[in-house]
């Protein structure tokens, strides 16, 4: 996923207004907020790094210590509430995706190399599949039930799009109302204004082998206010196995295989962070048409799809909510 948060741009105000900007490393990446008000907000680094930091404790599955790292290997089966929250976000969109997007496919995240470990040259997807599906958990108050012990979670697909909407309930809880906050490269959650009284612009990367910056080569700017935002896309975490095959992260839970479609990129645009990351990683999975026929269905949605014809040239596909939002090149 990768979205970069562009310049401000637009005719001030008559009051000019104090842009505060705070960021820092978090999951494994970057954070980025900017705070507009009358005055400056630098004293809120402590409490956003302490909230970061203790989400890191929750969910992160690089940290050996994490409570999720344990529910995986069977130590613990408490949760915490950023634990219950992305399980029943993530239940609500398997359901409707009947198993399609699922939170338990590690142990095929792990067998095609994206995990902690290298690739399993011939996984047993017949063995790896008794571990994987939505319906093999449930949650009873503050405990995780698995059908099988081997089952093994992955919130990658929804967590950063939660820990953005975390930090906008944090910058709420300050009375803040005209603020932008990205992380990981590309989950957003923004309110009100920039400093210039105009929405925010963002920008998202052209889905290219190589496009490793973001922000670098940009395929399109829109401008977005008081929703969350995500793009998912295939071209950044891939590999090419003893076979030439292109092996992607997005891995399709009812068939075990890592998806192959034309879809390169997928950005959304929803009420929340958390739902727009994980919508945008259902479209991946979905591929092109799919994706058009769930977004028909869902007018709370907006989307912005990069694929690639049989020539090879991108092609786009813009819900009409998000053709409003593009704004003039500059």
């Amino acid at each position: 996923m990768s979205l970069l948060v562009s310049g401000l741009i637009g005719c001030r105000t008559e009051t000019p207004r104090i842009q505060t900007v705070i960021d820092g490393f978090a999951q494994g990446g970057t954070y980025h907020i900017v705070i507009v008000a009358d005055s400056s907000y630098d004293h809120l680094k402590p409490a956003i790094d302490t909230l970061l930091a203790e989400i890191e404790r929750s969910v992160s599955l690089y940290d050996p210590h994490s409570r999720l790292s344990r529910l995986n290997r069977g130590e613990t089966d408490t949760l915490d509430a950023f634990l219950i929250d992305c399980i029943r976000e993530a239940e609500q969109i398997s359901r409707e995706s009947e198993g399609r997007f699922d939170i338990t496919v590690k142990p095929l995240i792990a067998a095609y190399g994206f995990a902690e470990t290298g690739p399993t040259q011939h996984p047993n997807l017949d063995s790896l599949m008794q571990m994987v599906g939505y319906e093999k958990i449930s949650i009873d108050e503050n405990r995780l039930h698995k059908a099988h012990p081997g089952i093994q979670l992955d919130l990658n697909s929804i967590a950063q799009g939660a820990t953005a909407d975390r930090l906008g309930a944090l910058l709420d809880g300050y009375g803040l109302t005209d603020y932008l906050v990205e992380i990981g490269g590309g989950e957003i959650v923004c309110k009100g204004k920039n400093a210039h009284g105009m929405p925010w612009r963002v920008g998202i990367d052209r889905p290219v082998e190589g496009n490793v910056i973001p922000g670098a080569d940009l395929q399109e700017r829109i401008a977005v206010s008081d929703v969350g935002l995500a793009t998912s896309g295939n071209y950044r975490k891939f590999y090419t196995d003893s076979l030439g095959r292109k092996i992607v992260h997005t891995v399709d839970a009812l068939t075990g295989e890592p998806v192959i479609s034309n879809l390169l990129s997928a950005t959304v645009i929803a009420p929340t962070s958390t739902q727009a990351d994980a919508y945008g990683t259902l479209c991946m999975i979905l591929g092109l048409e799919q994706s058009k026929q769930m977004l028909a269905h869902h007018p709370e949605l907006q989307a912005y799809l990069v694929w690639s014809d049989e020539q090879g040239n991108f092609q786009t596909y813009l819900t009409p909510g998000m053709e409003k939002r593009i704004l003039p090149r500059p």
